[in-house]
């Protein structure tokens, strides 16, 4: 099977996408070809070939859409642009902030922003911590980055500007029993979801939090 139709066929498997799939591929397999291109200097990602990258990074990517609200999207440790990229590809009226800390991974954020055109893409460079937005922030994303603890003590503060609506969403692979158990009580667990992306085996979840201070 060619990368195209293994990204369509994909593409299909999930809920919620605009019908116009054929669009969305095209535009997917050029930030492939983007990121295969800066891989071999700048190690952006360890999956190596492409047919991988379709599964692992933007199809893992995609099934969190039925659950993100949008317009204000903000992806922290975004590193090659997952979830961030795709899902900006696919919302094209929402606007998506990438946080990195990493200069090398950043420098490519900032060159696939302007290669693939998104101009609802903005890059912040820095530690999530220190980094200030002044948009409403609707939901804030995060992929491998850290715990839970750790993802919802650096990151609180982006939601602000929309307290009672802003949500966040850790992309886990196992259900994470015992960084459940480590949340402080701000941090409240609303729900976990299962989620199957096409053409993987193996555990995806997503642990959808409220931060609530007390």
């Amino acid at each position: 099977m060619n990368l195209e139709k293994q990204l369509l066929n994909g593409l299909e498997a999930i809920p919620g996408l605009s019908a116009d799939t054929g669009a969305l591929s095209s535009r997917l397999l050029r930030c492939i070809e983007l990121i295969a291109k800066w891989n071999s200097t700048h190690n952006l990602t360890s999956v190596r070939n492409p047919e991988s990258m379709i599964t692992r990074h933007m199809l893992d990517s995609l099934v969190i859409l039925p659950h993100v609200s949008g317009p204000g999207i903000v992806d922290v440790g975004s590193g090659a642009g997952f979830p961030g990229v795709p899902v900006a590809l696919a919302r094209p009226k929402w606007q998506v902030t990438l946080v990195e800390s990493n200069q090398k991974k950043a420098a490519f954020l900032l060159q696939a922003v302007l290669e693939l055109g998104l101009s609802n893409v903005s890059v912040k460079q820095g530690r999530v911590e220190k980094i200030k937005l002044e948009n409403k922030v609707d939901t804030v994303v995060s992929r491998a980055f850290s715990s839970l603890e750790r993802f919802m003590s650096l990151s609180k503060h982006l939601s602000e500007s929309n307290a009672d609506h802003c949500r966040f969403i850790a992309m886990k692979g196992e259900f994470p029993d015992m960084e459940l158990m480590q949340l402080s009580p701000e941090f409240v667990v609303e729900k976990i979801v299962a989620v199957t992306v096409p053409g993987l085996k193996a555990k995806r979840h997503l642990v959808v939090i409220r931060y609530q201070p007390g």
